[in-house]
């Protein structure tokens, strides 16, 4: 996990390098307070269309690191060019477990989705066209709220970048790294606590009542296996919940972050899937 933050920091300075400049028409507002908790502010960036006339379906973007480092500013891309579709693109921080343990980054996200909701009219957002995205620490993230959320706070639809969604599984078949940011995230080792694991799986909540769910993942993940997303695509169609599994050949965790040509082609799927279900 520890090698994968390096990565991404590392390859998102190509795609970063498109987000230097924000997309003609789009309006970004940065640094606005969502929350506060453990005594600091929790922040989020919107991404606004310049025109139309809304009120503009949300797709919030929630970034990796293990859940314990990383910040909004990985989305940025993906945010900006999701405002040029004519979506608002919301980018969020949330506490990190060297801060707070679980459930304190669910706590912040689901903090985020009542700011939004409180703050639609002041935005011209839709309080009810809201969904969420995530890769790797973050698709576990947003794969909770699409999962577990109650009426207020349900999400419509969740976009997930290499997820964890089964704890145990992926800290028995990754490497090390894995288990130990698991461990930190939640505060015990499974053997101390396999039920707190299991009730932070994404994949232990699935019912009829979950968000369509876009699982996008390389298969040749080193660090969050395939399996784990082909695994929560077979629960959410047996529960009979729309689900679809975005496939890529060979790829490793960070792929979408590899190249142009990955991330336009990410973005035109996610884009393609919010469209359908917001």
């Amino acid at each position: 996990m520890i090698r994968a933050l390096f990565l991404v920091l590392l390859f998102t300075s190509s795609v970063q390098a498109q987000q230097s400049e924000l997309p003609a028409g789009v309006e970004m507002i940065s640094d606005v307070v969502y929350a506060r908790s453990g005594g600091r502010d929790l922040k989020l960036d919107l991404f606004l269309p310049k025109s139309g006339v809304g009120p503009y379906a949300v797709v919030v973007y929630i970034h990796g690191g293990g859940w314990r480092s990383g910040s909004r500013r990985q989305f940025y891309g993906y945010a900006a060019q999701m405002a040029t579709f004519g979506f608002a693109g919301v980018t969020i921080d949330y506490r990190l477990s060297p801060e707070a343990r679980y459930p304190a980054a669910v706590e912040d996200c689901r903090a985020a989705i009542r700011w939004i909701r409180a703050n639609a009219t002041k935005y011209n957002l839709d309080p009810k066209r809201i969904g969420v995205a995530g890769q790797s620490a973050g698709g576990h993230l947003a794969a909770i709220l699409g999962v577990t959320a109650d009426t207020a706070l349900k999400v419509r639809a969740v976009a997930a970048f290499n997820p964890l969604l089964d704890l145990a599984a992926a800290a028995q078949a990754s490497p090390r790294e894995v288990g130990s940011a698991i461990t930190k995230f939640l505060g015990v080792t499974y053997a101390e606590d396999p039920d707190l694991w299991r009730e932070a799986s994404p994949l232990a909540h699935v019912s009829s009542n979950s968000a369509p769910m876009l699982l996008l993942h390389g298969t040749a993940d080193a660090t969050v296996p395939y399996a784990q997303s082909v695994a929560m695509f077979n629960a959410l169609k047996a529960a009979g919940v729309a689900a679809e599994l975005y496939s890529v050949e060979g790829a490793g965790h960070l792929w979408f972050f590899n190249s142009k040509v990955a991330f336009q082609a990410s973005l035109r799927r996610v884009e393609e899937f919010f469209r359908k279900y917001l």
